[in-house]
């Protein structure tokens, strides 16, 4: 199957199926990354041991991991991890992986909020990254996380208990919320779907045939569904003065702002992320 077994033959190899696909740049990237995985080899071992002879196993482990790329697997489901922020998160198919978009909302949220004694709800926890970055940021916090979908709490769970910090979770439907919470909280958060199903054409495939569908996409007419179910549950358990934090569809910017002033939240702030796209939003609960 293979003319060498040599580190640098099958690099280039691969760079020339890869390169068509994703552009030389990240093809580079993304193949030093499963070497370093899968070898344990950084990016300047692998160039120093260029000559490095894989075994057969490991030439097939590094194949069978080209041949989903090139099937637009994303790189982070092929090797089951991430890195949010400094955290290492365990991901799959059953959740969304992690974008720095999300790293920029907890820095909003730590920039804003005392980092210390604080009741805290990420709701549509996905992999658990927020949740966990909060928790190991905010002394003395008690951080819950809810999620929908079991799957997800499992994977939320597993990395809660890689990255040792403590969050309880609830699996429960924010659309319809049980009677699992029984006190408030100082400051709620969520990434909920927000991309509308007239988007879909302008996602990747990547995106489209491997993450979550439930995660990623809202009705078009009901766009704000997820928001507003928050907002609902805010009123009953945000604390008066808490703040409502969320990612949004930057399209719909302007429809959220309307939406929480109807729902009577105040101090009303929209922010932009690094790209300088409308991307989050934070309102406090009226006293």
């Amino acid at each position: 199957m293979w003319k060498s077994n040599i580190l640098i033959d099958l690099k280039h190899m691969y760079l020339n199926d890869l390169i068509p696909i994703y552009g030389k740049d990240e093809s580079l990237q993304m193949l030093n990354i499963l070497i370093g995985h899968y070898f344990g080899l950084s990016r300047v071992e692998q160039t120093l041991k260029s000559a490095y002879k894989l075994s057969e196993s490991e030439m097939l482990k590094l194949h069978m991991a080209v041949k989903q790329l090139k099937k637009n697997k994303p790189l982070q489901y092929i090797i089951g991890e991430t890195t949010f922020i400094d955290y290492k998160i365990k991901v799959n198919e059953g959740v969304l992986i992690p974008r720095p978009e999300t790293e920029e909302l907890v820095k909003l949220i730590l920039d804003n909020e005392n980092l210390s004694d604080l009741n805290i709800l990420d709701i549509g926890t996905g992999s658990g990254c927020i949740a966990i970055a909060l928790a190991a940021n905010i002394t003395n916090s008690h951080v819950y996380a809810m999620d929908i979908s079991k799957k997800a709490i499992e994977t939320a769970k597993q990395n809660a208990n890689i990255n040792n910090v403590n969050i309880q979770f609830i699996e429960d439907d924010i659309n319809k919320p049980s009677s699992k919470i029984s006190h408030n909280f100082d400051v709620i958060v969520s990434n909920p779907p927000y991309v509308r199903y007239l988007e879909k054409s302008q996602m990747k495939p990547n995106v489209l045939d491997y993450e979550p569908e439930i995660a990623l996409f809202v009705d078009d007419h009901k766009p704000l569904k997820f928001y507003t179910a928050i907002m609902n549950f805010a009123k009953l358990f945000l604390n008066d003065g808490g703040r409502l934090y969320f990612e949004i569809n930057e399209a719909l910017a302007d429809e959220l702002r309307q939406s929480l002033l109807e729902y009577n939240y105040d101090k009303i702030s929209i922010f932009k992320d690094i790209n300088g796209k409308n991307r989050f939003v934070s309102a406090v609960k009226v006293e």
